[in-house]
C-alpha cells in the first residue's frame, strides 16, 4: 500500500508499517502516529499529536482536530445515500454528495465505532467502542451504543446528542434523593 507522493505529513509522524498504510492527497499533523492497515483518503484532514489506530479508514471530507485519539477498526462514512449504480450505469464520482465530518480537538472514538457523515463529535467527547454516531455529539459527552446514545452529558452548547426516548427508568438506589416525576 502507498504513501503518495501528494500525502502532506508533518514533523514526527510515525507511520507503523508505512508499506501497510494506503495515504493519497490527504493533510497529516506534526507527531501523529498512525497503525498499519489503515486507510486516509485525499482531502481528509488529521490533526497533530492523534493517535490513529490500526485498520480505520478515515475518507475524504473528514477533519480531526489536535490530539484526538482513533480506536482500532473506526470506519467513518462521506455518503449519506451510496449506490453502486445510476440510471443503469456505474456511479462515478459526480453521482455523489459528499457530506463532511468533524471530530474536535481531545476527542476519543472507541475501536470499532462507526461515524455517519454530517457529524460533529465535541471537544473532549468519548465515543464508546462499537458505537453507531449518528448525530452530533456534544463536547465532553459520552456516548456509546447502537445508535450511539447519551450516557453522560457534556459541556458543550448548541449541539445536539441523538438519544432515543427510554421506555422505563430504573429506581435509584434508597440512598439516592428522589428524582422529580417527569410532568
Amino acid at each position: 500500500m502507498p504513501i503518495a507522493a501528494d500525502v502532506e505529513l508533518g514533523q514526527g509522524v510515525i507511520l507503523h508499517h508505512p508499506d501497510l498504510i494506503n495515504l493519497y492527497g490527504c493533510r497529516i499533523g506534526d507527531e501523529t502516529s498512525i497503525g498499519a492497515f489503515v486507510e486516509i483518503q485525499k482531502g481528509a484532514s488529521i490533526g497533530g499529536r492523534c493517535k490513529i489506530s490500526s485498520h480505520s479508514f478515515i475518507c475524504e471530507g473528514v477533519t480531526i482536530e489536535d490530539e484526538v485519539f482513533v480506536g482500532h477498526g473506526v470506519m467513518f462514512i462521506n455518503d449519506r445515500e451510496p449506490r453502486a449504480t445510476v440510471d443503469g450505469r456505474r456511479a462515478g464520482e459526480g453521482d455523489w454528495t459528499l457530506t463532511p465530518t468533524r471530530v474536535e480537538r481531545g476527542a476519543s472514538i472507541g475501536s470499532g465505532a462507526v461515524i455517519l457523515c454530517g457529524v460533529t463529535i465535541g471537544r473532549e467527547a468519548l465515543v464508546g467502542a462499537g458505537a453507531v454516531v449518528t448525530g452530533d455529539v456534544a463536547a465532553g459527552a459520552v456516548v456509546a451504543g447502537v445508535p450511539a446514545r447519551l450516557l453522560r452529558g457534556g459541556w458543550g452548547q448548541g449541539l445536539t446528542v441523538f438519544m432515543p426516548l427510554r421506555r422505563g427508568r430504573r429506581r435509584p438506589p434508597a440512598s439516592a434523593s428522589p428524582l422529580p416525576e417527569p410532568q
